[in-house]
């Protein structure tokens, strides 16, 4: 049996979720709770301000939506390898730059890791997409840079990197009885990355796993990129997306796209946007729409919105049927409907993508379908029931295998050496 590095914290630092796992002398690794009994937590951080509290996860998204007065931060990970990293923000009377927000969360984190251990962890493998940035090495090496640094200020010693779709085939590993070559999916909140490993009981043994890895790639499409084209296609025409103005010119549509993108929202609540909105009154032959548009920037209800795309899209997914958006908050009685052909036509280019890539990962492995033994599925995306369909599609009679969606890749990090 192939022996791991004992006492290693696995950190899965997702764009829209999280999960830490650890490795202790024991040599199986475990999921750590989080919030309550739950493995996975959001990656949401929400500073309160009117008692001047922080809180993360599920916590700071309840706060939120209750109206607690505040600011809450999601797709934290977006920003690695983006400019707008060591920019500031205004939080309460203070500036914090997001790359100081990510260290509160990942301290946060291992502040849990510590409570639930009994000891502080020191050694942490993170995991990372295949890219951060596409087609930017220098970026994407900055954004790397970054998340150690962060991981370094918070506490730990010794920081090290594994490909997040191998970390996944390393957990599934552990399950395996014979040897496999298996099509590794991991369908996260920002990217989609996969790769074609060859797993099994003997090949664990080996130290050195690179030549088990035949191929790796990656896309920086997920599911809030699945949230924001649904948000734009379903709920923003109701603010004025693609509306005809008076001259038979469309509205400005800068507002609506960075509205529907989660870590571009609050620049939507500052003085300087509201006021350029104003401006676009003129544009609009219908009235009503502009004075909703003014409601969600003034009120703040851009994150509400992008709340219930995300939660529709996860209901007209599980029960393969269709639902309704609740934006109430906008105007009393207002919805916006999705179906399941309504999802399918919107996400049909993301997902033609997602799978192409997924393709040429097979094909930079010089392998066919039948050499597949299976395709494993990790990260929550990839529970999508329109994902799995177009993937099936692709790789006909090639057997698809969902795993721990939220911990598998956090397990695998804690196997990585």
């Amino acid at each position: 049996m192939m022996t791991f590095p004992a006492d290693t914290l696995g950190i899965d630092f997702g764009t829209s979720n999280s999960a830490m796992a650890w490795l202790g002398s024991q040599g199986s690794a475990r999921l750590i709770p989080l919030e309550g009994d739950a493995l996975a937590m959001p990656t949401a951080v929400f500073y309160n301000a009117e008692d001047n509290s922080t809180h993360f996860g599920r916590d700071a998204i309840r706060h939120y939506l209750e109206g607690t007065d505040g600011r809450l931060m999601r797709s934290l990970k977006s920003l690695l390898g983006s400019p707008l990293l060591m920019e500031t923000t205004q939080i309460g009377h203070q500036q914090i730059s997001f790359q100081d927000i990510i260290g509160t969360f990942l301290a946060t984190l291992r502040e849990r890791a510590t409570h639930n251990l009994g000891q502080a962890p020191r050694r942490v493998v993170m995991g990372r997409p295949v890219h951060f940035v596409d087609d930017d090495p220098l970026r994407d090496a900055q954004a790397e840079a970054s998340l150690r640094q962060v991981a370094q200020s918070v506490g730990f010693d010794e920081v090290s990197f594994q490909l997040e779709p191998i970390a996944a085939a390393l957990d599934y590993e552990q399950r395996l009885t014979q040897e496999s070559t298996v099509l590794v999916v991991d369908l996260g909140g920002g990217t989609s990355d996969f790769t074609v490993v060859r797993l099994g009981p003997d090949r664990m043994k080996n130290a050195d796993r690179s030549a088990d890895i035949l191929a790796t790639s990656g896309v920086h499409i997920g599911g809030t990129d699945y949230d924001r084209q649904l948000n734009l296609s379903q709920v923003m025409p109701l603010l004025g997306y693609k509306h005809m103005g008076p001259e038979q010119r469309e509205v400005p549509s800068r507002v609506f796209f960075d509205l529907a993108t989660w870590h571009l929202i609050h620049w939507q609540y500052q003085p300087k946007a509201i006021s350029h909105a104003k401006t676009l009154r003129s544009n609009y032959s219908d009235p009503r729409l502009h004075e909703r548009l003014m409601r969600v920037l003034t009120e703040r209800h851009g994150h509400h919105i992008a709340h219930e795309v995300e939660q529709a899209k996860i209901r007209c997914s599980v029960h393969d049927a269709g639902t309704h958006m609740d934006l109430s908050v906008v105007e009393h009685g207002l919805q916006a409907p999705l179906d399941v052909p309504d999802m399918q036509a919107h996400l049909h280019e993301l997902l033609a993508r997602t799978v192409a890539c997924a393709r040429e990962c097979v094909q930079r492995a010089g392998l066919t379908d039948a050499s597949l033994d299976a395709i494993y599925l990790t990260g929550g995306s990839s529970a999508l029931r329109t994902f799995q369909q177009t993937l099936q599609a692709a790789f006909p009679g090639v057997k698809l295998v969902e795993g721990d969606l939220f911990g598998g890749v956090a397990l695998g990090l804690a196997y990585s050496r």
